[in-house]
């Protein structure tokens, strides 16, 4: 499809990217789960759950199963409305459009007691980019004070917090403590109080709309017909994936990715990622702290490419470095992978969130939320983006820096803007 051809295309009615993220951790890591006669290798707790039984919650929020990657500690699932994984202790569902993310969340805390004796929640987080169109959701989601509401109905020791401009891109979060459930609504479910052994959690999004015509092209797919099929949709993302740089974000070797092309446009995939000894462990900081805690991670990406509402979603959860790397066919750092997926995607506005487990903040010098907000800086200000019309270079300027500090969390925030 030409540039002239995706300007002048458009949907019944535009599409919702930004997601609603749904993360529950039942235990704090994988070897706290209960033993189950079912388990298999590390086929544990809640990764013994039937897909049959995940895709009926799906059911409930509306959105469909595509395809799954097994890996070695978790399971991803690609959907028709972005992405679900399962750990043996932990669920992370990301859902984008009109989908109903939170009324999935009373059926998963009842699918993890019954078919994996976890019946406590050791952590809950939920959280949102604000939408583009907030007319168009349904449900709790029509606004964040409804939302809040439904999940202090759950939960007796939520937080809820706006971050950013509420006239202007922000970002919400709701997350629990260390405290019991409300066990009017959830008697069995009481909260998990125990806090040793807790694994480093990292993640980092990098939201972006407004994304460039050049950018946004390569996701707009000719339709086939029933006499000339063409590829199937996750052929035709795996040979996008490779022309656009999508699979060397990340080392291939490392990386095992699974993604998807939607008639008439649009993309999503999914990656599992190994990182320890052969990626990491040399080059992150806090490697002395962190021995044991090498494995697998994840990346999910998730593209939206219609002028008017474009936009595009990458989130990870491997921790990256904030000093320069030397091997280049290691992980790359927070700066070198904010510059590959800006690069991608050109966009207008950026908001950048890193969200880390604050016992691993704590280096005696520069907190990990002003590191990374330093390599925030400086990898935009490295990715200058030339102007649809051709011609000057613009350059990325920061309008946001916040850093939070949570029980047991810190967060960094910033935003974005070509000028």
């Amino acid at each position: 499809m030409s540039p002239d051809t995706i300007d002048d295309y458009q949907a019944s009615a535009p599409f919702e990217g930004p997601e609603k993220l749904l993360e529950i951790w039942f235990a704090p890591s994988a070897t706290k789960v209960p033993i189950l006669d079912k388990a298999r290798g590390k086929k544990t707790g809640l990764r013994t759950v039937s897909r049959q039984t995940w895709e009926d919650m799906l059911d409930i929020v509306k959105c469909k199963v595509l395809s799954t990657i097994e890996g070695d500690e978790m399971d991803a699932y690609l959907l028709s409305e972005s992405s679900f994984f399962v750990s043996p202790h932990r669920l992370i569902l990301k859902t984008c459009g009109t989908t109903l993310n939170l009324l999935g969340l009373p059926r998963i805390l009842e699918i993890a007691a019954r078919e994996a004796n976890l019946s406590t929640v050791y952590r809950f987080f939920y959280s949102r980019k604000s939408f583009m169109f907030p007319e168009r959701q349904m449900g709790p989601h029509r606004d964040w004070k409804q939302e809040v509401e439904f999940l202090d109905q759950i939960f007796s020791n939520g937080a809820a917090y706006t971050i950013g401009k509420v006239n202007g891109d922000h970002w919400l979060l709701y997350l629990t403590g260390a405290e019991a459930l409300s066990t009017d609504l959830s008697p069995s479910i009481t909260h998990h109080m125990e806090f040793e052994d807790r694994h480093i959690d990292y993640t980092i999004e990098i939201l972006m709309s407004d994304l460039s015509t050049k950018a946004r092209q390569p996701f707009f797919f000719s339709e086939t017909s029933a006499d000339e099929p063409g590829p199937s949709p996750a052929a035709l993302a795996a040979d996008l994936s490779d022309k656009l740089g999508i699979t060397a974000i990340f080392p291939p070797s490392l990386t095992h990715l699974d993604a998807y092309a939607f008639q008439p446009c649009g993309y999503s995939s999914n990656a599992l990622i190994k990182w320890g000894h052969e990626s990491l462990q040399d080059n992150f900081e806090h490697g002395a702290r962190t021995a044991g805690h090498f494995g697998e991670g994840y990346y999910t990406i998730h593209v939206t490419p219609e002028e008017g509402w474009s936009y595009a979603s990458f989130e990870c959860n491997v921790p990256l470095s904030t000093s320069k790397i030397s091997h280049q066919a290691k992980i790359p750092d927070l700066k070198s992978l904010i510059k590959r997926v800006v690069n991608i995607f050109e966009p207008g506005r950026i908001t950048l969130t890193l969200f880390i487990s604050s016992e691993d903040n704590d280096t005696g010098g520069e907190s990990a939320v002003e590191a990374a907000q330093r390599a925030f800086k400086i990898a935009l200000a490295e990715s200058p983006r030339v102007s649809n019309s051709g011609g000057s270079k613009k350059l990325y300027k920061r309008t946001d820096k916040i850093n939070y500090e949570f029980g047991g969390y810190d967060l960094a925030f910033a935003s974005f803007e070509l000028k």
